[in-house]
């Protein structure tokens, strides 16, 4: 029989909640927006209007990520043509849906060893 079970490492960073203003990742609580990467998080001090800027520590970061999966809260919001330019320009793929889907796509892609990150927003 082949084991078919995901390897996931103690390291990764695995989302395990979301709900009541944060995010529960890895046995920590944040109670902010963050972004995650299979390695790390860090807190997003992003505003009601999503910016070029909000997304420069994705594109700087030292893991290649290929796919961004932006959480944008309860509701959609799209970030702007422009934003989707530099990102795509980076080699970054962009995928906006609302939070709980980003964190459940997040865990998904994570098992499968894809270079994803997850920008996901407390709203």
């Amino acid at each position: 029989m082949t084991d078919i079970t995901p390897l996931i490492t103690k390291e990764s960073q695995v989302i395990t909640s979301y709900g009541n203003g944060g995010f529960n990742i890895s046995g920590r609580r944040y109670d902010s927006s963050v972004i995650v990467f299979p390695d790390k998080v860090i807190p997003w001090n992003i505003g009601t209007e999503v910016l070029p800027e909000d997304f420069s520590e994705i594109i700087a970061a030292k893991e290649k990520v290929e796919i961004l999966l932006f959480g944008s809260g309860e509701k959609m919001i799209f970030p702007t043509p422009e934003i989707s330019r530099i990102l795509r320009a980076s080699g970054i793929a962009l995928e906006v849906m609302d939070t709980g889907a980003a964190c459940r796509t997040y865990n998904i892609l994570l098992a499968e060893e894809r270079k994803v990150a997850a920008a996901l927003r407390v709203v």
